[in-house]
């Protein structure tokens, strides 16, 4: 498995996470957990733009990592 594949399967992961805290937000009648469903939820969008810009990174200085 490639850096690149890695990388990718690595901003899935979080992405679906972060879909996850956005469905329990909205699922939930606690304001306390729907608050913190979206304060994670918000982290974990932070966590995916850093993530693709690293893969951009990776894929500029290393071009075999996009196979």
């Amino acid at each position: 498995m490639t850096v690149g594949t890695q990388m990718t399967q690595a901003i899935a992961t979080v992405q679906n996470a972060a879909a996850t805290m956005k469905t329990f937000s909205l699922e939930t009648q606690d304001q306390q957990a729907k608050q913190t469903f979206q304060q994670l939820a918000s982290t974990l969008d932070d966590a995916v733009v850093t993530l693709q810009k690293r893969e951009k990174y990776v894929q500029k200085q290393e071009p075999q990592y996009k196979q």
